[in-house]
């Protein structure tokens, strides 16, 4: 969307960099950033994953002006129209491919929950392919879902606001993290064709009942027995829970990248080595709740502990009540927010719409003109839920109102 001719938005820290960056494109609003880590002896200024998105945004973009101070502290953003993988505008053959650095520690779902909230308001459908000896499929230590949870948990969210066709997410080549957290060479393709000119109104107010599990065990040069193993722990907490309960199991080797180590085979060495575990439990209205562990680069940890403790933290998403959970609640907020001028509702535990996240979307919305949010006591009695109501502002998909 084209930017308005306004002065930009101040915003200090690479806290929230990510939505920040997501709502000042939808919103065609100009943004300005400092205070992106100053006082780091190491490594000031932007980290690569950071630098990566920049990429990705100018990459689905046309229009876009990104100006990086000489120390990498300050960034100003002025968002173009959303052209998706627009032949001529950096996509090869409809498809746009998308190194990630080395030296990144973030998932491939730092990348990919943005890129789905453009992906609707674009001009042309969305295909890009993630690759690059930093692509880590896996979830991480620092907080992101893995690719999986992007798949089953955050992507049928979005028919709910009458978003549902050509839409898909494929991983060709898995990777858990690599040595000190960073890289891990996988591959990943995502395809967004369905583009609107305005999301539906939400109305998400009953959480229903737990009907079924789904997951996926997966493992990454380690033997296929951790697999069993996680499954066997975790169906063993939810079982009791729901008897429909299945677990896949997605066995791969482990990815090769350049090595100038002694002990490498020519010239290359294993990286991602690994495993881990998905959940998403769904409910009788639809809902969503979902859990991701993944084993660390160091090790330590056996797959049976792996299992209970992504069941536990299924059983905990489901416990904090709401109709969303936290890993989808800004999702489902920014295309609420971005939906047809008239009243949304959704209704949200405490215990998420209180985490910092969430607190921090809400602020960056209102900074750049999206509508403030109301709050009302949840009607089904529960003490630790609550209703939340937004209007949309209707600036809808300019894109497709040109043409």
């Amino acid at each position: 969307m084209s930017a308005i001719s306004q002065a930009p938005v101040h915003f200090t820290t690479p806290k929230a960099f990510a939505s920040r960056l997501t709502l000042a494109t939808l919103t065609g609003r100009s943004i300005r950033i400092s205070q992106i880590r100053p006082s780091s002896p190491v490594n000031p200024g932007l980290a690569p994953h950071e630098v990566t998105l920049l990429r990705l945004f100018e990459a689905v973009t046309n229009g876009s002006t990104i100006n990086i101070s000489y120390t990498g502290t300050i960034v100003e953003y002025r968002p173009g129209l959303v052209t998706g993988s627009t032949t001529g505008s950096g996509a090869s053959g409809g498809i746009i491919r998308h190194e990630v650095s080395a030296g990144c520690t973030r998932g491939i779902s730092y990348f990919l929950i943005p890129l789905c909230l453009l992906a609707p308001f674009s001009k042309a459908p969305i295909n890009v392919l993630f690759t690059g000896p930093g692509v880590i499929t896996s979830a991480t230590s620092a907080g992101d879902i893995s690719a999986d949870s992007v798949r089953t948990a955050i992507l049928p969210l979005y028919s709910k606001f009458g978003i549902s066709n050509n839409i898909e997410l494929r991983i060709l080549r898995r990777s858990n993290t690599g040595p000190r957290g960073k890289g891990g060479a996988g591959e990943v393709q995502l395809i967004f064709g369905h583009q609107v000119r305005l999301p539906k109104t939400l109305h998400l107010l009953n959480p229903g009942r737990i009907k079924r599990i789904r997951g996926v065990a997966y493992c990454t040069g380690v033997p296929a027995s951790n697999n069993a193993r996680i499954i066997e722990a975790a169906r063993g907490i939810l079982n009791p829970m729901a008897a429909d309960t299945y677990v896949f199991s997605d066995v791969s080797s482990a990815p090769y990248v350049p090595s100038k180590e002694k002990d490498s085979i020519a010239g290359q060495t294993k990286i991602g080595i690994g495993f881990g575990l998905s959940l998403v439990a769904e409910s009788s209205t639809g809902c969503l709740f979902s859990a991701d562990v993944a084993s660390a680069s160091s090790g330590g940890i056996p797959p049976e502990d792996l299992g209970q403790q992504c069941a536990h933290q299924l059983l905990e998403s489901v416990a904090a009540g709401g109709t969303v959970s936290l890993v989808a609640a800004p999702t489902v907020l920014t295309l609420m927010a971005m939906s047809s001028e008239d009243v949304g509702r959704v209704q949200l535990g405490k215990d998420v719409i209180t985490t910092e996240q969430i607190i921090d979307l809400g602020r960056s919305m209102e900074a750049l003109g999206l509508s403030a949010w109301g709050f009302r006591e949840s009607a089904t009695g529960q003490d630790n839920e609550i209703v939340v109501s937004l209007v949309g502002k209707g600036i809808g998909n300019v894109g497709r109102k040109i043409t």
